[in-house]
């Protein structure tokens, strides 16, 4: 039996400054998939992300986790999808715990400070992003690759159904790209947490989205698994890109080619 769908998009469009930057796209992800979307600077990417969170308003049909964020309540938005934002804004004086227990904000009463089990939570998610060693710092004294991680533990301590992410790699070195993706990863595996997330990585993409939404001037002009959709015709005729595309057993490597064509 397939799984539900998880998110649900038809005909959305987006308008930014009376400009439209989405035009009615259309995407169905799956509970428990890991979808991502690639595409040029200004693709659009971000704009769906922030449409399926409820932060910009948008026609069209969005259903996200059974609930349509643009017409309901922040607090029960924020218990089904949560959004790691590209540019976090962290308020001056918070403690890395501080800031990752706003991520058990929806599910605290108003005046109240949280129970146990909110810490709990809290501490799971620590343990899982190895962050124990800098949890007592303040937020604003981290690097920007320290920050990614902090800023993903609060989206995961929302224990959201839908996980959105933005870039969720670009601070971080080889090795920590790995071992966030690979977190996250096991994570939607284990708990069948759904996964959309916009990467410029486009090898990253492929070896971690089951499928790829490729957007470009704020349409959907691809749709499939990495294979299909990441071939080198097609990212010359969208990114304006030499590359290569090796075809691997973890999904498709995508290398940039050095033009090395002689000056006459």
């Amino acid at each position: 039996m397939n799984a539900p769908d998880a998110v649900t998009c038809r005909e959305v469009c987006v308008a930014r400054g009376g400009i439209e930057v989405l035009h009615d796209v259309d995407v169905l992800v799956r509970a428990g998939e890991w979808v991502s979307l690639v595409g040029p600077n200004g693709s659009g990417k971000t704009t769906l992300l922030h449409a399926l969170a409820g932060l910009v308003p948008a026609t069209g049909r969005i259903d996200v986790a059974g609930i349509d964020p643009g017409r309901t309540r922040r607090r029960a938005v924020a218990r089904a999808v949560a959004l790691m934002p590209q540019r976090p804004v962290v308020p001056d004086g918070v403690t890395v715990r501080d800031l990752i227990h706003l991520g058990r904000t929806p599910y605290i009463p108003r005046f109240a400070t949280g129970t146990p089990g909110d810490r709990e939570t809290v501490d799971r998610v620590v343990e899982r992003l190895e962050l124990g060693s800098f949890v007592s710092r303040l937020a604003t004294d981290l690097s920007g690759g320290e920050l990614q991680r902090v800023v993903l533990a609060r989206a995961l301590a929302q224990e959201p159904r839908v996980l959105l992410l933005d870039e969720p790699t670009s601070a971080l070195d080889i090795g920590h790209q790995q071992q966030v993706l690979d977190l996250v990863d096991s994570m939607r595996r284990e708990s069948g947490l759904t996964v959309i997330a916009a990467m410029h990585d486009l090898t990253s993409a492929g070896q971690y989205g089951e499928r790829l939404v490729l957007l470009h001037d704020g349409r959907v002009v691809a749709d499939g698994p990495p294979g299909a959709v990441l071939t080198a015709d097609r990212l010359a005729a969208i990114y304006g890109a030499r590359v290569e595309v090796l075809d691997r057993a973890d999904g498709p490597a995508v290398l940039p080619l050095r033009d090395t064509r002689k000056e006459p």
